[in-house]
């Protein structure tokens, strides 16, 4: 199956869907059997269902709607954007105590990477208020 994105199709695919919700939940999950806490809080952030999420992260999900699976991979993309988030504050307070070029290195292509994600939502919204 696939979508129509900006005059090209992009593929889509339950698979994929339960590829995100499962690292979603993965990352949020603090300790072992906190799954269903790590679901609330998902669905309180963005929105999304914790039984759709549960039924993708189960691989119980047959279909998948389109809109599900572009708010899944925007939640994706954010989800991801406030980890690379938390894990420049923790090399900057690295930094703070000892500076150390590796840590430096890391800390510049986290920066990047946030740019490109910062980018390219900057686009899609572009996108969206031209239609």
């Amino acid at each position: 199956m696939s979508y129509q994105n900006s005059g090209y199709l992009k593929p889509m695919s339950v698979v994929d869907a339960s590829t995100y919700a499962r690292e979603m939940v993965r990352l949020e999950t603090s300790r072992v059997g906190n799954a269903e806490r790590a679901l609330e809080r998902l669905e309180a952030k963005y929105g999304i269902s914790r039984w759709q999420l549960d039924h993708l992260r189960k691989n119980k999900a047959k279909t998948c709607e389109v809109s599900l699976y572009a708010r899944l991979r925007a939640a994706f993309a954010d989800h991801c954007g406030r980890h690379a988030a938390r894990l420049l504050a923790q090399a900057e307070a690295a930094q703070a105590v000892e500076h150390d070029e590796d840590v430096a290195a890391i800390q510049d292509q986290i920066r990047a990477l946030a740019a490109k994600l910062e980018a390219l939502k900057g686009a899609k919204k572009e996108a969206r208020a031209v239609k």
